[in-house]
């Protein structure tokens, strides 16, 4: 048996996500010296779950971070989905428009 069938990497899909689309939103208002950034992605974890990365702060710092671990891709996506609502209901947009 030879060993280079040893190092071919065996496609299993669990790591890949259909909805890979990261979320930059910004909210700027100049009259009260605001300019924040939020982002939100899903990211698939090592024990095939997935992750919503939360990132947020000021424009131009480092922000902070949280990750919250759902079971599956469904339930990442609606709360993907369920907090760029919350965010767009309060007055950020897209980056970039």
């Amino acid at each position: 048996m030879s060993l280079d069938s040893w190092a071919v990497p065996s496609n299993t899909g669990s790591m890949e996500l259909t909805d890979t689309t990261p979320v930059h939103l910004i909210h700027v208002d100049p009259d009260v010296n605001m300019a924040r950034f939020y982002g939100i992605e899903l990211q698939p974890t090592l024990f095939g779950e997935v992750s919503v990365l939360r990132t947020w702060g000021r424009i131009g710092t480092n922000g902070q971070a949280m990750m919250v671990t759902y079971d599956d891709e469904a339930q990442a996506a609606d709360a993907l989905h369920e907090l760029e609502r919350q965010k767009r209901r309060r007055g950020y947009v897209p980056a970039g428009t």
